[in-house]
């Protein structure tokens, strides 16, 4: 088994926005998407971007992928999707308006494709029209029980006197539902793709130049002007020298660092008997640990990716949980290590 293609859903209520995401998140420079939309109304994606950067685009027939009476039609996108020759980075679930993002994020996780893995669920909600739409008081909603990150979209159309309340006020209810949510105010769907997926690439690749290049030129020009940037992304990498102890690292998995909303890389881990490579992937608080394949070349160390972060902070806990293993593992480690790979397969 190679590496696994890690899906993100992308979920809204209509008119939140989240197809404006879709667009920056396809615009990022050498990112190798593909994208499984719903017949459920118009999707309207840019026609240039998913000509430069979606390989294989998926539609599912038959409405809302949440309403589907069973998981053949995902299942079918995905296994398409992940196939190696397409070397995709990662594959985004466009979810209707009316997807319930819970149900959604279950068939992702229980998906029968062994070539994928859930990347987290992104809920995008109107700051103005929020609560006229998915929250008119009571019980919090149920939608974000499952996000690892929610973007409170179009900031810029509440009343200036009032924006840091309202957003304040929204994200106490969001964090009712899930006290661990990563929440970002934003405006005009902008999110630093950084946070959401990798890019295998820097660059966009020489064949796909530019459709893609000219499209993002296209949208800057269009859309960009004066709206300012995205909420601040940051990147912590610290090196793993040698084995390490199973509890510690789980210790860091199990509860990272202020605002880091993702944790990947490899690491050698002492368990005990031997000393095994492991891919370890967090993105809110989900966490997939498997085996390293022998297709993986990176070095061992992890990369902490979040907003706003306290990074001497973020790499001392790093440096703590990756420093090497002087005694033997405890036998508590070495349980939740084998659990979090069994999980995984």
């Amino acid at each position: 088994m190679g590496l696994r293609v890690p899906v993100i859903a992308l979920t809204g209520y209509l008119g939140a926005g989240k197809t404006t995401v879709l667009n920056r998140l396809l615009a990022a420079p050498g990112a190798r998407l593909g994208v499984v939309v719903n017949d459920f109304g118009a999707i309207n994606v840019d026609a240039m971007l998913v000509t430069g950067q979606v390989d294989e685009p998926a539609s599912i027939a038959g409405g809302c992928v949440c309403c589907l009476p069973d998981t053949d039609g995902l299942d079918e996108a995905l296994e398409r999707l992940s196939h190696p020759r397409l070397r995709l980075d990662a594959v985004i679930v466009e979810a209707s308006g009316i997807a319930d993002p819970p149900n959604l994020a279950r068939l992702i996780r229980f998906s029968a494709v062994r070539r994928v893995r859930p990347g987290g669920l992104v809920d995008v909600v109107d700051a103005a029209a929020y609560f006229d739409t998915v929250d008119r008081g009571g019980l919090a909603p149920a939608r974000f029980a499952s996000a690892s990150l929610v973007l409170i979209n179009k900031t810029d159309r509440l009343p200036p006197q009032q924006r840091d309340a309202t957003v304040a006020r929204i994200t106490a209810r969001i964090r009712a539902s899930n006290p661990h949510v990563h929440v970002l105010a934003t405006t005009h769907g902008q999110v630093d793709p950084v946070l959401v997926f990798d890019a295998a690439h820097p660059h966009d690749p020489v064949d796909e130049l530019p459709l893609a290049a000219l499209a993002r030129q296209e949208r800057a020009a269009r859309h960009d002007h004066g709206h300012g940037p995205h909420p601040h992304v940051a990147a912590v990498t610290v090196p793993a020298p040698g084995p390490v102890d199973p509890g510690r690292l789980l210790d860091l998995v199990e509860n990272p660092p202020m605002n880091v909303y993702r944790l990947k890389g490899t690491v050698t881990v002492d368990t005990g008997r031997s000393h095994r490579d492991h891919l370890v992937n967090l993105v809110g608080r989900q966490i997939h640990i498997t085996a390293r394949p022998p297709t993986d070349s990176g070095s061992p160390g992890l990369v902490a990716i979040g907003t706003d972060l306290d990074e001497p902070a973020v790499r001392a806990r790093l440096e703590a949980a990756l420093a090497p293993l002087t005694d033997r593992p405890g036998p508590d480690g070495v349980r939740r290590l084998a659990r979090y790979r069994r999980l995984g397969q």
